[in-house]
């Protein structure tokens, strides 16, 4: 099980993920959307110097201008590349073009009902999908603590045909289930490893990477 945090403002908090053990972390620069977790370019370069090598890093951007998204993933030397935005396909075209290396995240936004709100067809350049809940009032289209119905996302993994993420809600308590019913590839947080302050908690990140983890070791056995 592939485990990603998301919405890592600082080194501190890089540091804790590579302590736990995660996979990727995710930096989210680019910001279109309401977020409180947003960063600088500057302050991503710094996490990803910091990282060096020990995980993989993902930029996560609202962005939606090719030539922007391109110049900052040079800039940043990310692994991924996360597009959470409703982005014009021929503007992927001319980044994958670009960076052919890099690994491409693409966003499928459902409700919490399950309702399905990206039109997937339309979605040409992809290695990875992530599902991850929207939040249309508050206008966060990512981080909004809502969990979606998993059910409904285990039924929309089975018909796509790349390695899919799930996000949205998930939490230590929670992330067994989650596995179990929708069989992912991998698992993304960001609120639910965040303590009262907002900031990421390395006991929650512990915790949710171990029964993450732990849950496809005890399938396979």
């Amino acid at each position: 099980m592939i485990v990603k945090i998301c919405a890592i403002k600082n080194i501190e908090d890089a540091n804790k993920c590579l302590l736990c053990g995660a996979d990727i972390i995710g930096l989210l620069i680019g910001q279109k959307h309401n977020s409180d977790d947003f960063i600088s370019k500057e302050t991503g370069k710094d996490i990803i110097k910091f990282i060096d090598k020990r995980c993989k890093t993902c930029l996560v951007t609202h962005l939606t201008n090719a030539d922007e998204i391109i110049k900052l993933c040079k800039y940043l030397q990310n692994d991924f590349l996360q597009l959470h935005s409703n982005i014009d396909e021929n503007q992927v075209k001319k980044i994958v073009n670009e960076l052919p290396k890099l690994k491409l995240i693409r966003l499928i936004s459902i409700l919490k009902n399950g309702e399905i709100l990206t039109d997937i067809s339309s979605i040409k350049y992809v290695n990875y999908y992530i599902i991850d809940s929207i939040d249309l009032v508050q206008n966060k289209v990512g981080g909004t603590g809502i969990k979606s119905d998993w059910y409904k996302c285990a039924e929309l993994i089975k018909i796509l045909n790349k390695p899919t993420f799930l996000a949205g809600g998930l939490t230590a308590e929670n992330v067994k289930d989650a596995i179990k019913i929708v069989k992912p590839f991998g698992v993304d947080v960001n609120t639910g490893c965040k303590n009262d302050l907002g900031q990421k908690d390395l006991y929650k990140i512990k915790q949710f990477i171990k029964n993450a983890k732990k849950l496809i070791i005890s399938i396979k056995n």
